[in-house]
Formats: structure tokens, C-alpha cells, sequence
């Protein structure tokens, strides 16, 4: 399947010498991800909304020196191969160029939105982080906001003790901190950043006329908001787009199945990854707290799954995810901790948890438990409507048909 059908040649477009004040304004239409900037006839890159957000320039600067050079695609592109483009440049529009010229723009909304039928084969569990970076309602908005660009996020759960009461974005920061100036109650108007949000904020912190910096000191409760967009964790992805268009978010706040509680996320950007898992991809194995390993690195991890995968025949591994927890509880010196092994192959999806003390002597524990499974021929998971293959193929050998 290539992008020709879904690409649009319906394109926002400034001139590299247009001041950003001006491409702000752009951005006041919600659904614009990114603007293509020109220099007369010749292209010179793109502008995303994250990136001007995240920007400390003044106004007056020019759009030119905000450029972002991205991967540019022909109208003929496979879409799996935009996915990847799209990851490797952690870009959602990319430019469809016609004999070096610009043709039009292809978004990630628009592959997701003509791929969902396709993506029930695989759930929120195979591709959420479950790294959950997150935030209390008495943080301050400053410290959020460098949370956010520290951790190069744009959306930060809220959350008091174990309950989920809110979400921020880095676009309502922004603009409560660069354009709330004007205005003397709370909340986001809804204009340039406000892109992600799902309800209303909490406001009435009374007038904040030109005091950013006593605005930077509120705490993020009076701008949060309140209704936040979940999914369960064994929600199939078509289900997670469905959602995010449904509520007009980019992502979802991932809650455990029987208890609710806030134990990842997943973004857009997850969900196009997704699309460029191989079949035979050996070394797609993530690892969440590899530091935590006392003497091994990466590829002593991947050399572990590839062993632990290797005694049962022929299997291939198309996401490997390994998450590394340390406890508080400690012997000897040594912390507990939890590792915890998903896998996702073409047999099936394996899950399984270690706990030791060192994250080797866990690590270990889990792949045993892994490689149990693997013996027994259990999966994670057997509810599915369609089988184990058949669910790798609905997924996989649609890319074939177009």
C-alpha cells in the first residue's frame, strides 16, 4: 500500500522570512500538526506545532531559523516505510515532493486512520510505554513545563497518591504562560496549543496581568485538566485510535485492567511504530532500565531473548519489551527488583515476571518463566478472536495488498 490515496495537497505554507508571531497563528486550527516553509519556489523544511511550542524565540523571530529538516517522500511511498520515516525523524507530517517540488503533505493521522481496520491484531500491551512519567496536582507550573521538555513529552498525567486526576499539555502551558497575559481568569481559550485537551481546565486564579513569573509558581491543578481520555491495557490499538480521533487527543493514559490504576501511556507516535515491526526482526527488543543491570548490557539482552526464543523452533520475535523495576527493599546492599519480559511473536504473545535481588538474578527469572511458556505452548491473551497467526497476518500481510 503506498500513500498516494491518502495524501493531502491541501498544505498550510509560509516563506522562510514570515515572522513565527504570524505562524502562531497557524496554529489557532487544531488540526494542524505542522506548516511547510518556503523559500520562493524551493522547499526548506517544516515547522511542527511541538517544535514552536517548545521554542524559546521571541515572536519577532523568522520561521527560517525554526526550520526542521525532515525526511521528505515520493507519492509512491510504501506506507510502512513513511512509518519509519516518521519514527527515525520523530516527525507526523511529512512533504510529498513532485520532481523536487512540493506535491503535498502526508500526516500520521492519515495512516492511522486508513490502517485502523487493520491494527485489532494487537493490543495497547504490545505497544504502550510503561514508563509513566507524570506530575502532582501541587507541582508547580514551572516544574511541570520542564518536566515536559526534559522529557520531550507533550502531555503529563496528574497524579494524587494512586488516583489519575488530570492531564496537562505542554501546548497549555505555553500558552498560559506566553499568552495568558491578557486575560484575568484561568483556563486555556482553546487557541494555539490547546490541541490534546479533553475537557476544562480548572481556573479563577484570579488577574495575572504581565507576572509570569508568580504564574510559573502556580500550582499545575489551576490549569490541569480534569477529564482525562483511558484505555485499558488489553484494548486492541484500533480501539486506541478510534479514541484518540474520537476525543481529538494523542494519547491515552493506560490503566491495568481489573484495578484502574494509571500504569502507562501510549501516543500516536507508539501507534505508528507499530506499523514497522518485522516479522524477523530479531533486534527489536526495547529494555526500560538497562542502567539497573550490574554486568550486562544491550546486547547481552538481546542475546538473552534470542536464546530463550531459539530452543522452541522457528519463531520470530517482532517486539521484545523488557521493564526493569528497583524496590526500595534491599539485601545486603543489593535492591530487589522486578523485571518484567513481553513478548510478541509470531506464535503469540508471551508475558512473564522475575523478581531477585539484582536486576540480572531477575532478568533471569523472568526469561526461565518466559521460556516455561514457551514450553507449554501458553500465551497471554487467548481470548482473541482470531488466532495467534492469523492475527500476525490480518496485521502483516496487508502491506502486501496494495
Amino acid at each position: 500500500m503506498n500513500i498516494s490515496e491518502i495524501l493531502s495537497t491541501k498544505f498550510t505554507e509560509f516563506d522562510i522570512g514570515t515572522p513565527l508571531s504570524k505562524v502562531a497563528g497557524a496554529f489557532e486550527n487544531q488540526e494542524l500538526d505542522a506548516v511547510v516553509v518556503t523559500d520562493g519556489d524551493e522547499y526548506r523544511g517544516v515547522v511542527s506545532r511541538r517544535q514552536l511550542a517548545s521554542s524559546s524565540n521571541q515572536p519577532s523571530a523568522k520561521v527560517g531559523s525554526q526550520v526542521q529538516h525532515v525526511p521528505t517522500v515520493e507519492r509512491t511511498e510504501d506506507v510502512r516505510e513513511v512509518a519509519r520515516l516518521m519514527i527515525g525523524s520523530d516527525a507526523k507530517t511529512l512533504p510529498v515532493l513532485d520532481e523536487d517540488r512540493i506535491f503535498g503533505v502526508v500526516t500520521a493521522d492519515a495512516i492511522l486512520e486508513a490502517v485502523r481496520p487493520f491494527l485489532d491484531a494487537v493490543t495497547v500491551e504490545d505497544a504502550y510505554s510503561t514508563k509513566l512519567v507524570s506530575t502532582t496536582p501541587e507541582a508547580t507550573i514551572g516544574k511541570t513545563l520542564n518536566v515536559l521538555r526534559e522529557s520531550g513529552i507533550a502531555h503529563l498525567p496528574v497524579i494524587d497518591g494512586d488516583e489519575l486526576v488530570g492531564i496537562v499539555s505542554l501546548y497549555d502551558v505555553i500558552e498560559f504562560t506566553t499568552r495568558g497575559g491578557s486575560k484575568s481568569q484561568g483556563g486555556s481559550s482553546g487557541s494555539f496549543g490547546g490541541r490534546g485537551r479533553s475537557g476544562g481546565s480548572h481556573g479563577g486564579f484570579g488577574a495575572r496581568e504581565g507576572d509570569s513569573d508568580r504564574m510559573l509558581d502556580l500550582p499545575v491543578r489551576n490549569l490541569m485538566s480534569d477529564v482525562v481520555v483511558t484505555v485499558r491495557r488489553s484494548a486492541p490499538l484500533d480501539e486506541v485510535v478510534e479514541t484518540m480521533f474520537e476525543h481529538e487527543v494523542s494519547s491515552l493514559v493506560v490503566t491495568a485492567d481489573q484495578t484502574g490504576e494509571p500504569v502507562g501511556i501510549i501516543t500516536k507516535t507508539d501507534v505508528i511504530e507499530a506499523l514497522t515491526w518485522e516479522r524477523d526482526d530479531r533486534n527489536a527488543v526495547q529494555v526500560f532500565g538497562l542502567d539497573l543491570l550490574e554486568v550486562m548490557d544491550y546486547d547481552d539482552v538481546s542475546a538473552l531473548i534470542e536464546s530463550v526464543t531459539s530452543k522452541y523452533g522457528e519463531m520470530s520475535v517482532i517486539k521484545a519489551s523488557i521493564e526493569l523495576q528497583e524496590h526500595k527493599e534491599q539485601s545486603r546492599g543489593v535492591p530487589l527488583v522486578l523485571a518484567r519480559i513481553r513478548l510478541v511473536t509470531d506464535r503469540g504473545y508471551f508475558t512473564a515476571d522475575g523478581e531477585g535481588y539484582g536486576a540480572t538474578h531477575a532478568l533471569r527469572l523472568a526469561a526461565n518463566a518466559v521460556e516455561r511458556q514457551l514450553l507449554k505452548g501458553k500465551t497471554y491473551g487467548q481470548s482473541k478472536k482470531q488466532s495467534d497467526a492469523e492475527s500476525q497476518e490480518h496485521l502483516y500481510g496487508w502491506w502486501l495488498s496494495g
